[in-house]
């Protein structure tokens, strides 16, 4: 949900759907956040983060990358790639990884590509 101009709320409640949001492809890591459609590439957002019921949330700096427009092709669910920023120094990468061992190397879609 947004919070704010700048700010946006996303939680993954279970491990399939942190598998379809994540994109490991992009430098420093990123998410697929459904919904988000009001954004524009290269703006920064303030992303607070929580994961597989875990009561801690992950606040951190992103970037948009990706826009995946309503109605897109081949029914992909429209919303939006954030690029982890470099200050997170690859600590809510580290996060998300050890949630997907093993699951990095399947062939399974995602709501990237």
């Amino acid at each position: 949900m947004a919070l704010g101009g700048g700010m946006i709320h996303h939680n993954i409640p279970d491990k399939e759907m942190l598998y379809r949001s994540y994109m490991p492809f992009i430098k420093n890591g990123g998410l697929f956040i459904p919904g988000f459609t009001q954004h524009e590439l290269g703006k920064e957002l303030f992303l607070t983060l929580t994961m597989m019921g875990s009561p801690e949330r992950i606040a951190l700096a992103v970037k948009v990358v990706w826009l995946t427009p309503e109605g897109a092709q081949g029914g992909k669910t429209a919303g939006i790639g954030v690029q982890f920023s470099p200050m997170d120094k690859g600590q809510t990468r580290a996060k998300i990884e050890a949630y997907l061992p093993g699951a990095l190397e399947k062939d399974t879609p995602t709501a990237t590509i």
